[in-house]
């Protein structure tokens, strides 16, 4: 997903909020962004989700299926928690009894079960909050956009959706946030992005070296197969190989990404000739 000179003002003679955003998000990315209060974090998340329309430049490549945790959720609505993410469900193409087998499912997940049948209106903060991010992952979107999402969940909750925000990375999907806490998901994203006061976005500290140190890489060695779609999980970079081998390459990559690119190397009936992660053998397939 690609955002080109992206700008936003609300009304015609309004203050940009937005000015000149240019955003590469590719599959399999976790994209943080900061940065202070009234910098139009929230209205990026927005732009980046679909909500709001930029006022210029243009978005193009935006996934069909793509999800959003708002930073204040609408509880007053008039369905019970399982019947809001149902029908939420539906619309994002499940079929009735998926949709509901899905719904009771996340809702055990987040720890707010016993709220199933509870009207949203008669939810506390916490448990709406819950409500909230399940409606986001129930039906496995390719973009999620997280907009101070862990606020006002229970800490294990908190740690169950960094658990589900890993396992949408590593399934190939895009995560975009927003957190107060520093400390969330420390050294594990693929970029960060600060806006600054004038409606500027520009790249923030390297990801890669705040808190956690140098993160694992991967290296597989494949070769033939089919061509290959846009977007791998993780981004891989890729180089020629040895030559001790038919036309092969090496493809680079997170750690944490390199079981879903190996399923989508597999997958396209590529040959799997070696597997490293950060110079130890993991594997290989001869």
């Amino acid at each position: 997903m690609n955002l080109e000179r992206v700008g936003r003002r609300y009304g015609p003679r309004g203050p940009w909020v937005l000015r000149g955003v240019d955003l590469v998000l590719p599959a399999g990315a976790l994209v943080r962004l900061t940065g202070a209060n009234g910098s139009g974090k929230s209205t990026l998340l927005r732009v980046v989700a679909g909500i709001d329309a930029p006022t210029e430049g243009r978005i193009t490549g935006r996934p069909p299926r793509t999800s959003y945790v708002p930073e204040r959720f609408p509880s007053a609505l008039p369905f019970t928690a399982t019947r809001y993410l149902s029908h939420l469900g539906r619309v994002q193409g499940l079929d009735r009894a998926e949709a509901a087998r899905r719904a009771r499912a996340w809702l055990e997940r987040f720890g707010a079960g016993s709220f199933a049948d509870t009207p949203l209106a008669e939810l506390s903060k916490g448990s709406s909050q819950k409500v909230a991010v399940a409606q986001a992952l129930l039906a496995d979107p390719q973009l999620t956009v997280l907009d101070e999402a862990w606020t006002g969940l229970d800490a294990a909750a908190r740690s169950e959706l960094d658990r589900a925000v890993r396992e949408r990375v590593a399934a190939g999907g895009t995560v975009v946030f927003v957190d107060h806490d520093p400390r969330r998901l420390s050294g594990e994203t693929d970029a960060v992005y600060e806006v600054e006061a004038a409606g500027r976005v520009r790249p923030g500290a390297d990801p890669r070296h705040d808190g956690g140190g140098a993160r694992p890489r991967a290296r597989i060695v494949a070769s033939g197969g089919r061509p290959l779609p846009e977007g791998l999980p993780g981004s891989p970079t890729r180089a020629p190989g040895p030559g001790r081998t038919a036309t092969p390459t090496v493809w680079a990559v997170d750690a944490a990404h390199s079981d879903a690119l190996l399923r989508a190397l597999l997958d396209a009936s590529w040959h799997i000739h070696e597997l490293k992660q950060d110079g130890d053998r993991v594997g290989g397939r001869g």
